[in-house]
């Protein structure tokens, strides 16, 4: 494993697991949350050199973070950003394994 850099794990936080990504996971997707400033180029780059698979299409979400009340106070949760990462025809990542 001499080829995977440090960086791409900084790009790719973790995946995302829920209903939603379950179901686009059949159209051969996977979802995760990446870093605020990664672009579609490296986060392309990570997961093929990662998961050692092919990516034909990166999409990101840019998600704002709520206002929350807490113990009475106002608080914001953080912003995210999203990656639906799609795969080449016939190939799969199994991510609830881990690296």
């Amino acid at each position: 494993m001499a080829d995977v850099q440090p960086h791409h794990y900084d790009v790719l936080r973790r995946p995302l697991i829920t209903e939603k990504s379950t179901l686009v996971a059949e159209q051969n997707k996977i979802v995760f949350e990446v870093a605020i400033d990664a672009d579609k180029k490296q986060i392309k780059d990570a997961v093929e050199t990662l998961f050692k698979v092919d990516v034909t299409k990166v999409n990101t979400i840019l998600q704002k973070g709520k206002t929350k009340r807490f113990r009475g106070y106002a608080g914001r949760r953080s912003d995210i950003k999203k990656a639906i990462v799609t795969l080449a025809e016939g190939q799969s990542v199994d991510i609830t394994t881990g690296l």
